[in-house]
């Protein structure tokens, strides 16, 4: 199981599937990168290079005391990139807050060997609610969520996951298998970490990062995602950058790496093959 050691010294967790082209998996909140594990079993049967890593805090990378900004996350990103040997032609891939990382890494480090990007039920640009976000989440909704994890930390994750999973009153989107082993990995990671992560996708504005998006980019995004509303984040970013592609899930909730698993791998590889399977620096 290969570590990363980043600028400040913290372990990241990493691992990879297949051989070609690199594809870089971003997890999202709060869980590992084992969430990408069916994703990357496609994108290697499909002849691309799959790398994924736990965020600091959470799954076996080191808890650290500090660092829970995007500017970190983004150093993060980059450190793990020069381990893994990550260096041209690679494609990003970030799922709900791991968006963030994509766009704060392509304005911090100039897009620095990106050929493309994928931005899936992802927080940019801007989670917020405010004037000049009025489709955004109230900042009360976070004050709760705050204050819940903070109550019961083990108990606020039971009924967060039936909004991420989209569970319905008539059918359930996943098993409880799946529902129990995101409760278990959410308890593996630092609750201080999941604290800050929270404030750092709620109230990062990443809508100055949006003119680094310069390649190609696909945005997927469920439209009964009510952990992360459409309307200010993937319909935002399919307006601000030009020649995004936009693909809706209709009814689908956040979790769609579980929820339409199939469809999402068979997007993300066809996406992926406009780019070449291998070859062209970036």
């Amino acid at each position: 199981m290969p570590f990363a050691t980043t600028r400040d010294g913290t372990r990241l967790r990493w691992k990879e599937l297949g051989q070609g082209r690199p594809v870089m998996l971003i997890h999202g909140w709060p869980l590992s990168a084992d969430s990408w594990d069916p994703i990357m079993i496609a994108l290697a049967d499909s002849g691309y290079r799959a790398v994924a890593y736990d965020r600091r805090g959470f799954g076996h990378s080191d808890h650290a005391p500090t660092g829970y900004d995007y500017d970190t996350f983004a150093d993060d990103l980059a450190d793990v990139m020069a381990d893994a040997g990550v260096e041209v032609d690679a494609a990003l891939v970030g799922f709900s807050m791991g968006g963030g990382e994509v766009a704060r890494y392509l304005s911090r480090h100039g897009g620095r060997g990106v050929s493309q990007a994928v931005l899936i039920a992802s927080v940019v640009p801007y989670m917020l609610k405010t004037d000049d976000n009025p489709d955004g989440v109230p900042q009360s909704t976070f004050d709760q969520m705050t204050a819940g994890m903070k109550k019961d930390f083990r108990h606020f994750f039971t009924g967060f996951f039936e909004d991420f999973y989209g569970d319905g009153v008539l059918v359930n989107k996943v098993s409880q298998e799946e529902k129990d082993w995101a409760w278990r990995t959410a308890m593996h990671a630092s609750q201080y970490a999941t604290l800050k992560a929270a404030e750092a996708f709620a109230t990062t504005d990443f809508r100055p990062d949006l003119a680094s998006f310069t390649m190609p980019t696909l945005v997927i995004h469920g439209t009964k995602d009510v952990t992360v509303p459409i309307d200010a984040t993937a319909r935002a970013v399919a307006k601000a950058v030009p020649g995004a592609t936009l693909v809706e899930y209709g009814g689908e909730p956040h979790a769609v790496f579980a929820t339409q698993t199939e469809r999402l791998a068979k997007d993300l590889v066809a996406f992926l093959d406009q780019g070449g399977r291998s070859g062209g620096a970036a």
